[in-house]
């Protein structure tokens, strides 16, 4: 089978390695689509601080079950799959009290294990999510984002009836947006300097969008949502002019999640944190359940996953969707390789 390896950071090569049998209680998936994430094009540039090489890519992904191992159970061939790609310890003490989405020892396929960019891929039965029938493959494929968004969102608790703001308009940016919406949220105000991504954040059901080139953050706050604000902000920007943001104008005792990761050391007003004593959280990941409650969104319509879809790239074209999303920064959102093709 053919397979994926980035062999330096914007070197890309296709090998042909023998196709997996899958082991005790493993099951062989026939890899169909992979999304590409920003984490990826941080490894594309060599910038990923935690990957080195040569490393295959991949954890995004919707597949169809090729074939089980012995022992595999509660999945059959033919049916439509995601992968969930963290690999855990299971010892430590966030796996031993069921948050090994924070295992000391995390690895994550694609970045500190092989990944899933091959023809066919072999992984624990217990990695293995069932699709909808009904969902598309390409919809499958961000299953994995939307997981990410969804246990942002839950890292405020209930959200029913809240008014949410979510800084930064990019994909998971807009999932939050879309995730809060579904899961019971009130109304949903999503700010970016980027029009076209506004556009795209108020296509898929954002109440208020707000350029914050050209309006202010705390006089768009007051003007979507009255004086009282927000109740949660979620930033998916990750930079010191949003979390300052957040900070400066959150509403006093108000909830602040951060979502983004952070490229550089933040510089943002503590004193104001500690003043307005507002709860600073942060979410990492996700877990079983949140997978399960983003498929139910997305098969339920609750959260629209193709109007991210910006363009599709053969599997041997590989580099040429990191070229696409680096000339097409503010316009391109969801990627995706088709690997049979």
């Amino acid at each position: 089978m053919l397979q994926q390896v980035m062999t330096s950071p914007g070197v890309i090569e296709f090998r042909q390695v023998p196709t997996p049998e899958p082991g005790p209680g493993q099951v062989l998936i026939k890899i169909m689509e992979i999304g590409v994430c920003g984490s990826d094009i941080h490894v594309y540039h060599g910038e990923h601080p935690f990957t080195s090489y040569p490393v295959t890519q991949g954890h995004e992904v919707s597949g169809i079950v090729e074939k089980l191992g012995p022992g595999a159970e509660g999945l059959v061939p033919g049916q439509k799959v995601t992968i969930q790609p963290q690999l855990v310890c299971g010892k430590c003490w966030p796996c031993r009290h069921g948050k090994y989405n924070l295992c000391e020892e995390l690895r994550v396929m694609g970045f500190q294990a092989t990944g899933v960019a091959s023809e066919y891929f072999a992984v624990d039965a217990a990695k293995v999510t069932p699709l909808p029938e009904e969902m598309s493959l390409e919809e499958g494929a961000m299953i994995e984002p939307l997981a990410v968004a969804v246990h942002a969102v839950r890292r405020a608790g209930d959200v029913a009836g809240k008014d949410i703001c979510v800084l930064g308009a990019g994909p998971i940016g807009i999932l939050v947006a879309q995730a809060a919406k579904g899961m019971g949220a009130g109304r949903v105000m999503v700010t970016d300097i980027s029009s076209l991504r506004l556009e795209k954040a108020r296509e898929c059901g954002a109440d208020f969008c707000v350029n914050t080139k050209e309006k202010d953050f705390g006089q768009a706050l007051a003007e979507c949502f009255g004086p009282d604000k927000a109740d949660v902000i979620y930033d998916c920007a990750g930079n010191d002019i949003t979390m300052g943001q957040a900070i400066q104008y959150a509403r006093k005792g108000s909830t602040i999640i951060l979502v983004a990761v952070f490229a550089k050391t933040a510089h943002v007003d503590l004193a104001v944190l500690n003043d307005h004593e507002l709860d600073l959280n942060t979410s990492m990941m996700y877990r079983n359940e949140d997978y399960v409650e983003a498929i139910r969104l997305a098969a339920s319509g609750r959260v629209r996953l193709m109007p991210l879809l910006s363009k599709r790239f053969p599997f041997q074209e590989y580099l040429d969707a990191y070229r696409y999303i680096d000339e097409n920064r503010e316009s391109a959102m969801k990627v995706l390789i088709d690997v049979q093709k």
